[in-house]
């Protein structure tokens, strides 16, 4: 098994996507999290271009990392200055990584219409850099921007740049397809070009995914002779993004047979992503590859009862491999083999009589509206009043919401809830963002006393929608409500014409699912 050097640019490049802006404690988490998955290099950040980034290589210096070395990234000299006296080299010095990526223009065109100087002087600007920080102690990253576009357009420049770095000792000849245009067929006949010119040079790649073949290109970069792959968590990056480490690194280890990261390491990846997501405060990507949420989800009954049966019929690797899971998801269109793969996940005996009578009650619901596949708290829910397991934790008496505009033009809402816990009456406001931030609060309030541990469940996101629009302010509403507490996520559904008794249906069941969840039984049950 070769070994694939992978370098994460995702604190630097990926702080290049619109609406991304890491704090420095960010960060610092995340050069933390990607160093325990084992990742070889973690890019900190353009060392010259504001003091937050120099912070972050100040403090990284006292994480302790373990297996990945922090690098330094600039441009290499400016024309019109010296080796010693560049703002841009010293500042990677500064940083005292062990590690400099320096970046430097291959295409003829960046030459003369950007750095406006002459083609000769930049083979030089590129050869002193990787020199001056040679001779510093460094480890040297040559990161050649725009290399594909300008080996189409002038490939014996291309390689000129390229054959100065390598005769001034550049550690890694980093390929950068920096405009994302490129197709895989491309990438790879170039590469295998630079690799059979220039034999043992440790060969990168880095890929942009204008044309959404970043993946791709790596992979064919790799099949070419690369053997050092630079990416983001979550294709996070400028424009449309960079290469997705989360499914580069399984397609290297799993389906090429590369060394990687160890599997324990890999099994990490889907807490990876969502961790990353997280931080960044993006919701994470569904349909992602390997790691997202529906990467091994099934709603169709035909796919279900075929991997009940045999779970390589429709799954390409074991979801565990990448630390995900499988899904069963239940609508309109499953079958009774969704229904039964639910009950079986759950420790339920099999029952297709009762996979029949749940199944036409969820095909019933979702006439009126209803969406189970994001809401499996709540099927979970239906599934023991259908059995007739279900005991509620509390009587609703009632609940009194109102919203008030003061003169300064503050909204302020008020919720008041009356409820009975094992014949105790609870009587509580409680004031909100919005009525049902206020709802919710109050609910809250009125059950700690008899569940504690109802303090460690918040609500994260709240979805609404009109079922039926041509019924205009009488249409239904949907609420889908997602949940969560310190080692779970779930969510929960409600529908009526009126949007606080379907936000108010969302909040019961969340409720009720985590007191479940941990295990406890309504007061006063037997």
């Amino acid at each position: 098994m070769e070994r694939i050097r992978i370098y994460d640019t995702t604190l630097r490049d990926g702080m290049q996507a619109e609406g991304i802006s890491f704090s420095l404690d960010d960060k610092l988490a995340i050069a933390k999290h990607l160093d325990k998955l084992g990742f070889d290099y973690i890019e900190g950040g353009y060392a010259s271009s504001n003091q937050k980034e120099m912070q972050f290589f100040l403090g990284a210096e006292k994480l302790g990392l373990k297996s990945a070395k922090i690098a330094g990234f600039g441009n290499t000299r400016r024309a019109d200055a010296t080796c010693q006296t560049d703002v841009s080299l010293n500042a990677i010095l500064a940083c005292k990584t062990p590690v400099a990526t320096l970046v430097g223009k291959c295409w003829d065109l960046h030459v003369t219409e950007v750095l406006r100087c002459s083609l000769e002087d930049n083979v030089k600007i590129c050869a002193e850099s990787v020199q001056y920080m040679k001779s510093k102690g460094l480890e040297v990253i040559f990161d050649a921007e725009h290399f594909f576009d300008g080996h189409k357009k002038n490939p014996a420049y291309a390689m000129k740049v390229l054959a100065a770095v390598v005769e001034a000792k550049a550690d890694v000849i980093a390929l950068c397809e920096t405009n994302g245009g490129c197709l895989p067929n491309e990438v790879y006949e170039i590469t295998k070009a630079v690799k059979q010119k220039f034999g043992k040079i440790s060969l990168g790649i880095h890929c942009h995914n204008d044309t959404d073949c970043a993946v791709a290109n790596s992979l064919a970069a790799v099949h070419a002779g690369a053997r050092h792959v630079q990416g983001t968590i979550n294709g996070l990056g400028e424009r449309t993004g960079n290469a997705n480490l989360c499914t580069i690194i399984p397609n290297l280890a799993l389906k090429m047979g590369y060394e990687v990261l160890s599997p324990d390491k890999i099994k990490m990846l889907a807490e990876t992503s969502r961790f990353v997501s997280e931080i960044a405060n993006l919701s994470p990507a569904s349909n992602m590859p390997y790691v997202g949420e529906s990467a091994f989800a099934h709603k169709a009954g035909l796919h279900v009862d075929a991997l009940r049966k045999n779970k390589t019929t429709y799954e390409h690797i074991d979801p565990a491999l990448v630390g995900n899971e499988r899904r069963f998801l239940i609508s309109e269109l499953s079958g009774k083999a969704n229904v039964l793969a639910k009950l079986e996940k759950a420790n339920i005996a099999q029952d297709k009589v009762l996979a029949k009578k749940i199944l036409d009650e969820v095909q019933n619901l979702e006439n009126k509206g209803y969406q189970f596949e994001t809401a499996e708290a709540s099927f979970e829910l239906l599934v023991k009043k259908i059995m007739g397991t279900y005991k509620p934790f509390f009587k609703l008496e009632k609940f009194h919401i109102t919203v008030e505009k003061n003169t300064d033009g503050r909204m302020v809402s008020h919720a008041t809830v009356k409820l009975t816990v094992d014949g105790t009456t609870e009587h509580v406001v409680s004031e909100g963002d919005g009525p049902v931030d206020a709802l919710y609060s109050a609910l809250s309030k009125s059950l700690e006393r008899f569940y504690p541990n109802i303090s460690q469940m918040h609500l994260i996101d709240y979805k609404v929608r009109i079922v039926n629009p041509a019924a205009a302010t009488a249409a239904i509403t949907r609420v889908i409500i997602e949940t969560r507490d310190k080692d779970a996520v779930w969510g929960t559904v409600g529908v009526s014409e009126n949007i606080i008794d379907a936000s108010w249906q969302a909040l019961v069941d969340s409720v009720e699912y985590k007191l479940l969840k941990d295990g406890l039984t309504p007061k006063g049950s037997k």
